[in-house]
């Protein structure tokens, strides 16, 4: 176990908080002059916040599974939304998820809301399941009816006016709530989901209104030209037609552009107001000094950075993500900057539970950072977009690899909207040397269903 935790002669409890779509608008990141997240923030001030987290996948389904199974998406197959980890008995039941690890040294595993993808589960991941609404539930009415043919439904944005206790997130909260409230006989692993700010991005008009939101608010900077020193394979692979198109948002002076924004930043704040719920839960509870806070993003998000709207790329408004853990009795208000992954998630829950070790992790604990955050960190982050396609992020620069022999090169330390490829500058030959080492040496072809049909 965790020298920290030693001390105590019980186990801790886990409380695992994930959120969708979540790019780095939050206070303590300050990611957006208009974003207001105090309950998010206020967890960072009482554990460690890692400025540099980084996904390994900007897809949903890819990022959930690794995280959740502790290998790479190039080790795995699973690049895309399809097919669904958590229903496919093939791969779960020769892997070990983090909460059957967990279930499998004594603790009792609950979960409500999305933690796999579609809120789909593995079959004996958890021993509770709590509710698990989708995306868009009855009570949620369409905003935006004039929107193009292309945009998919789920693309929409806009004020819901129904009860606030009907919202999906808010029905996730307090069941987690209710979970907080009881005594246990043992330990307890508590993993709760919060879908927004996914698409359609629906809040109550209550937080919609808010007078923060009213006014003008700032857009993401865009360069006209920004794609213009990338290759043809990279526009190719980050592409979707579902998506609002930044032409789209731009017309009658960025009127949608405005609107989606405020929708987003919305959803922020919601989301923030059942964190905070939860927290206070927690410290009011009998589990109060005995457990684990670990907070994530799935990924991050485009809202017009690049041109692009959604995730799906290898950039860093896509791969950087909020990643907070706090400790019972442990540092508080730290910020880590080294580059670290949400792989780190599992075996760093090992090493601070004491639990059995599991031999197919990848991913490096980042307990030595919890302990000192200038603990020496040889490690990069690496996203992976479909079979090949690698980004390497390091604490001053990101690398990445495409499939087609095609490269990107971007120094954090003067660009941070990452709008000059430093790719074909000769003197930079070096340096991409030297990133490309790090690129995952596994890249198994897509998971894809067998002849025999099983899964």
């Amino acid at each position: 176990m965790f020298p920290l935790l030693q001390a105590s002669a019980k186990k801790p409890n886990v409380l695992l908080i994930a959120v969708d779509d979540l790019n780095d608008w939050i206070g303590a990141l300050n990611g957006h002059p208009d974003t207001k997240t105090p309950n998010i923030d206020r967890l960072a001030r009482r554990g460690t916040l890692f400025s540099n987290a980084h996904c390994q996948a900007p897809i949903c389904n890819p990022s959930r599974t690794s995280l959740m199974f502790g290998m790479r998406p190039s080790t795995t197959g699973f690049y895309d939304n399809k097919p669904n980890s958590a229903q496919t008995p093939r791969f779960y039941n020769r892997h070990v998820s983090m909460p059957r690890h967990f279930g499998e040294n004594g603790y009792l595993t609950m979960t409500t809301g999305k933690l796999y993808h579609a809120s789909k589960l593995p079959k004996g991941d958890f021993e509770v399941e709590g509710p698990r609404p989708g995306q868009w539930i009855d009570y949620d009415e369409p905003v935006q009816t004039d929107r193009p043919d292309h945009m998919h439904w789920l693309w929409d944005f806009g004020p819901q006016s129904y009860e606030e206790e009907k919202f999906a997130d808010y029905t996730d909260a307090s069941w987690a709530i209710d979970q907080l409230e009881k005594n246990y006989d043992r330990p307890f692993f508590l993993s709760l989901g919060f879908y927004r700010p996914h698409v359609p991005f629906f809040s109550p008009e209550r937080v919609y209104n808010h007078p923060d939101l009213a006014g003008e608010l700032q857009l993401p900077l865009v360069k006209s030209d920004d794609l213009d020193d990338i290759s043809e394979h990279a526009k190719k692979i980050i592409y979707s037609p579902y998506p609002a198109s930044q032409d789209w948002v731009e017309q009658n002076d960025n009127e949608k552009w405005y609107e989606a924004m405020r929708a987003y930043l919305a959803c922020i704040r919601w989301t923030d107001e059942q964190v905070g719920r939860v927290l206070d839960a927690l410290d009011k509870s009998p589990h109060a000094d005995n457990t684990i806070i670990v907070f994530y993003a799935d990924h991050g998000f485009h809202l017009g950075e690049k041109r692009h709207w959604a995730k799906w790329t290898l950039w860093e408004r896509s791969t950087r993500v909020p990643y907070i853990i706090s400790l019972p009795g442990g540092e508080k208000g730290q910020v880590v900057d080294q580059p670290v992954e949400l792989l780190s998630i599992y075996p760093t829950l090992i090493d601070l539970c004491g639990l059995e070790e599991n031999s197919e992790l990848e991913g490096n604990s980042v307990a030595p950072l919890l302990e000192d955050s200038e603990s020496e960190w040889p490690h990069a982050a690496i996203t992976t977009l479909f079979q090949n396609n690698h980004s390497v992020r390091t604490k001053d620069w990101r690398y990445i690899s495409y499939a087609d022999g095609s490269e990107e090169l971007y120094d954090h330390r003067v660009d941070s909207n990452e709008w000059t490829n430093l790719a074909g500058d000769p003197e930079k030959k070096a340096k991409i040397e030297e990133l490309r080492k790090l690129l995952p040496q596994k890249n198994v072809e897509q998971y894809t269903r067998p002849k025999n049909g099983d899964w």
